[in-house]
């Protein structure tokens, strides 16, 4: 779960990490008001789950609050668009309204998932400012690591050692220490999967601020962190996605192809995927529906797919383990009947009852398209789509 700006600095403040002062607005008359607290010039940022907020016209820089209101006119309720958003972009119901920061350098810094090594690493580059990606690939020897190990959690010289490699000596060791720090104990305790600090600016006068940053959440500990996910803006996410995780699927990532996929199990879900882009098509979503012994977890998620106007052709593809291939069959006789999909089916069942699975298939007398094999299954589903 993504967490806009504002809540993200609202959450690292709170274990200490300094941020510069401001607050969301989702009115131009309060970000007017907001301006005139802080005082002189302020930063109109929009807030919306992507980077490259500035190039899509999501920042404005504001000298007075009439200014302010102006530049919130002009973000709130705009359709943005950027690099990260693709054409459809991502609609603006708020601003954060902050003081402008005389900024004399930029940084960066992350803490994030390292699967590789199977535990956390804190990630920081003297190039902030940047996409941390284009910073790696083309001059590599600027990002520094150091990994948080289970058994001795993060150490205080791993910080300094962060601090010293970016410049942060001399005056700014000990805030710099300590901000890394502070950040690592938020990642950890909040269950973090990103938090990042980009850029980490050094001001004119001398101090460290969190210049921006973004924060998602662990989705598989939302039980244990309830106020954040109360914290979720699913304005921000597709729609699909939302529906689907209302109906109790998890396991829903919409994709930019045209073949729908149901499947069940994760593996044989990115094999299928694997399996289509090897035929020459596009998979439109992920869906591992699990051990769905459910006809109507079945429909709802054939309904998600089968509104989804990318979407010209669904694979139903079902090694049943634990899972009964009969009410798979029954599950997609359903959906197919009630309408929720019009577009070509291919179904490929084998496992637990698949006997019974065809049959019920067999009898149906819906216009199916049967394939017995993986790979002949991904052919049918991409040649279905015409």
């Amino acid at each position: 779960m993504k967490l806009h700006e504002y809540q993200a600095k609202e959450l690292l403040a709170r274990y200490g990490v300094p941020v510069p002062k401001g607050r969301v607005a989702r009115t131009p008359a309060e970000a007017e008001a907001i301006a005139k607290e802080l005082g002189g010039g302020v930063v109109v940022k929009a807030q919306a789950h992507t980077g490259g907020r500035g190039k899509g016209g999501g920042v404005k820089l504001a000298k007075n609050p009439a200014e302010a209101k102006a530049a919130a006119a002009q973000i709130i309720g705009m359709q943005l668009v950027t690099a990260q958003t693709g054409p459809q972009g991502l609609r603006v119901a708020s601003v954060l309204v902050e003081e402008q920061v005389a900024i004399d350098r930029e940084l960066y810094l992350s803490v994030t998932i390292d699967n590789s090594a199977g535990m956390p690493v804190v990630i920081a580059s003297a190039a902030g400012g940047m996409d941390i990606e284009q910073v790696a690939e083309e001059t590599p020897e600027q990002i520094f690591r150091q990994h948080v190990h289970p058994s001795t959690g993060f150490m205080p010289y791993q910080a300094r050692a962060l601090a010293f490699a970016t410049g942060l000596t001399g005056d700014l060791m000990r805030p710099a220490t300590d901000l890394i720090a502070a950040l690592v104990r938020a990642f950890q305790e909040s269950d973090g999967s990103l938090a990042e600090i980009n850029p980490l600016a050094v001001t004119k006068d001398g101090k460290l601020l969190a210049a921006d940053a973004k924060f998602s959440v662990d989705d598989n500990a939302d039980f244990r962190h309830e106020p954040l996910m109360a914290l979720r803006d699913t304005t921000q996410e597709d729609p699909r996605e939302v529906e689907a995780r209302a109906a109790g699927i998890e396991n829903y990532v919409k994709l930019d192809g045209n073949i729908g996929c149901l499947v069940n199990g994760a593996g044989l879900a990115m094999a299928t995927m694997d399996a289509i882009k090897f035929e020459g098509g596009q998979p439109a979503n992920f869906l591992d529906i699990g051990t769905a012994n459910s006809v109507d977890a079945v429909v709802t998620a054939l309904k998600i797919i089968g509104a989804d106007p990318d979407v010209k052709a669904v694979l139903v593809n079902i090694f049943g383990g634990l899972a009964r291939t009969d009410i798979i069959a029954d599950g997609v006789v359903a959906a197919i009947r009630e309408g929720y999909v019009k577009q070509p089916t291919v179904v490929r069942l084998a496992g637990t009852n698949v006997g019974e699975g065809l049959r019920i298939l067999d009898e149906s007398g819906i216009d199916l398209v049967r394939a017995d094999g993986f790979a002949e299954a991904a052919r049918k589903a991409v040649q279905a789509t015409g």
